[in-house]
């Protein structure tokens, strides 16, 4: 299935500083600083790596036209958040989850699963990831090698 839709602005970036609470990031031994990076994969988001991803994800996704209003309408793309892990080197990723009155709040939305939904935004999390990690990160750059201390 497709869904054919807008590409929403990019998430801001703005959720924990803590790595346990990020999908696909493994909490370190030991803590290597805690500046992460939000600039760079801010910017690297508005650069292109949000449309790359979302549009490839668009292309896969189950999501119906309406599950996909009653995401943008709880602002959920703009709830991910994404983290560079410098220990594992990877970028690591919260999934926002579906309020539990959402499909409450709305008559029409009977049939919809959260849980569905919910799998879905996973999957965006971690294409986003995966965009970020090869084609947009260069590990070898001061942004996100081993130069940064």
């Amino acid at each position: 299935m497709s869904l054919d839709v807008e590409v929403p602005d990019p998430p801001s970036l703005h959720g924990s500083q803590h790595l346990g609470d990020y999908d696909a990031v493994e909490e370190p031994d030991e803590r290597t600083g805690d500046n992460v990076r939000r600039e760079a994969l801010a910017d690297f988001l508005e650069g292109g790596a949000w449309e790359d991803a979302f549009s490839q994800w668009a292309r896969e996704t189950s999501l119906t036209d309406r599950e996909f209003r009653l995401v943008r309408e709880y602002g959920l793309f703009d709830a991910f958040d994404f983290y560079w892990n410098q220990s594992a080197e990877d970028v690591g990723y919260r999934v926002p989850s579906v309020p539990t009155d959402a499909v409450a709040a709305h008559d029409d939305l009977d049939d919809v699963d959260i849980e569905t939904i919910e799998e879905e935004l996973e999957s965006l999390g971690w294409i986003v990831s995966e965009v970020l990690e090869t084609d947009y990160i260069h590990r070898d750059g001061e942004e996100f090698g081993y130069t940064w201390e």
